[in-house]
């Protein structure tokens, strides 16, 4: 892609409604330089595989695990310090309430649903399943529906693949087919409920615990742009920090969206190790690796 060489750039972008996002996309946050067309898919995780395998979009929000194994494959994205989505994860895993009183380690030889193996939500769950409750998770069948984002990589053993026409894995969760399943989206239905008992206490101590959240979904923008066009790279971090700071502040007081290198280092360091350990990517990345492009642009 070749970009004009000085003025003003418009970038295909896919970036989701958040609270942090709002002014941005309204316009209450702009820029003489830089002009974006939102024209990524209503569902925004839907624009993800083509961004790392078409290169669909110059610019936009990317699942964390995704950018790592995009990184990975050597896919020409550069990844800038900008979380656009963060929450806690306990709450996303849930079981049958027909299946009785079963807790985080009891999962292990049954089935867990989840959309695909790679989803960095599973990748957060399957960490602290792991991790603050010793779940072996090597005892767990993981059944998907999808591929991973990216076309190189298979899924390790312990996966079943769902065929094409199966039900979707939260259906097959309500429908008492599955021992618990990953959901990225709400499920609210009495037929579930929380594998993790008081999923908000149990984040709130996780937080306490690594003084850190869990990010999912960060900005990249194409290398094409991040080489001839630096200067709309700064444009676009500054915007979206503007846009962050022009909304409500959390009501918690966690701050799920942080921004800069050092902001980020705890939270990709666990998300890195849990998944390399899950064999979800090939290698560990330093946190100076991951940014070394952005700090060059952005300075310290």
């Amino acid at each position: 892609m070749t970009y004009p060489a000085s003025g003003p750039v418009t970038l295909r972008t896919n970036l989701a409604d958040y609270p942090t996002s709002r002014a941005l996309k309204a316009g209450a946050v702009r820029s003489d330089l830089v002009a974006f067309d939102f024209c990524g898919p209503k569902v925004t995780n839907q624009g993800f595989k083509p961004m790392v395998r078409d290169g669909a979009f110059d610019a936009g929000e990317l699942a964390i695990v995704t950018y790592l194994q995009a990184k990975a494959y050597g896919k020409p994205l550069v990844l800038l310090p900008a979380t656009v989505m963060g929450r806690f994860q306990h709450q996303c895993i849930l079981t049958p309430v027909a299946r009785g009183e079963i807790g985080p380690k009891d999962v292990e030889g049954r089935h867990v649903g989840i959309r695909s193996y790679t989803q960095t939500t599973g990748v957060w769950v399957r960490g602290i399943l792991q991790h603050e409750y010793g779940v072996d998770l090597s005892r767990v069948t993981w059944v998907v529906n999808d591929d991973a984002h990216l076309a190189e990589y298979r899924d390790p053993p312990g996966v079943e693949r769902l065929p094409g026409d199966a039900k979707k894995v939260d259906q097959m969760l309500l429908d008492g087919e599955l021992d618990g399943a990953i959901l990225g989206g709400d499920l609210d239905d009495p037929r579930v409920r929380h594998l993790i008992a008081d999923p908000r206490a149990a984040a709130l101590a996780w937080h306490r615990k690594y003084g850190t959240i869990p990010v999912n979904h960060l900005f990249v923008v194409g290398r094409d742009l991040a080489e001839q066009r630096p200067d709309v790279v700064r444009e676009v971090y500054r915007l979206l920090l503007a846009s962050k700071q022009a909304a409500p502040p959390p009501a918690d007081g966690i701050d799920f969206h942080p921004f800069g290198i050092e902001a980020h280092r705890r939270p990709l360091e666990l998300v890195i190790q849990y998944a390399f350990e899950q064999k979800v990517i090939p290698q560990r990345f330093e946190l100076d690796a991951l940014f070394e492009d952005a700090r060059r642009i952005l300075g310290a």
